[in-house]
Order: C-alpha cells, then structure tokens, then sequence
C-alpha cells in the first residue's frame, strides 16, 4: 500500500492534534509549521477531515481546529479513507495475476489501520520522545 504524501500530511495533522491534546482550537499555522507541512496544502486537507468527521473547527481569531472525536475513537483507518476515497487500489488490474495477493495484503494492511487508534500513536510517540530526549548538561 502507498500512501501519499498528502495521506501522511492528514496523518501527521491528526497525530499533532492527539498529541496536543488541547481544548483550544489550533491554528492551521501552528500544525503545519511543527510537521513541517506546506500550510496550503494543510488547509485543504483539514477541510476534507472535517467534512468526514474527524475533525472540527472554529472560526474567529481564537479559531482553529479540533479533533471530532476523543483520539482513541479516531482510527488510522478512518484518516487514510478519507483522504485517499476514489484512488485506485490495485496496481496490476482486478484480474491481473497477482490481484487475489494485493486483495489479500490491502486487507491486511486496512486491519492494521482500523485498529490503529490516534491515541495509541500519541502514546508511543511521547514515550518515544522522553526516551530519546538527551540532557546535554556538562
């Protein structure tokens, strides 16, 4: 499965906002200058997400965007169908003779993902960060 780059761009907008967690709305601005995400590219992407469900927003100079829903109700799955609805699965053609194994690796891939909540990644990548964060006292 390839995803592309604006599939990884929803998913680390998503990811940032699990992670921050806040109450408050966050600016496109703010998103996309920690992920390092071109903020035009990022404003079309985050209208897809809300208009899916999985995030929201708010208007105003306190304006911003939120997740949907509690990021453990939010699976990697359900970013990835959003962005990627209507691109084309399967490289070698339905009949092609290696369509029932990429039918089968699609699938499993889409289980990993389905199960895969916003939650669990923002908990592995903050453990992740205070694990290799260095003390460069001297």
């Amino acid at each position: 499965m390839n995803l592309s780059t604006k599939c990884e761009y929803a998913i680390l907008a998503v990811l940032d906002l699990a992670v921050t967690a806040s109450a408050q709305p966050v600016r496109i601005a703010d998103i996309a200058a920690r992920q390092d995400i071109p903020q035009k590219f990022l404003e079309g992407i985050l209208a897809e997400l809300k208009r899916s469900g999985v995030l929201e927003s708010r208007r105003g100079a306190e304006g911003g965007y939120l997740l949907g829903r509690s990021p453990d109700l939010i699976t990697v799955g359900e970013v990835v169908r959003a962005i990627e609805s209507g691109r084309g699965k399967l490289a070698s053609g339905e009949d092609g003779p290696l369509a029932t194994l990429l039918r089968e690796l699609e699938a499993s891939i889409a289980a990993v993902l389905e199960h895969r909540t916003f939650a669990e990644l923002a908990r592995e990548w903050r453990e992740r960060k205070t694990t290799f964060s260095h003390d460069w006292q001297i």
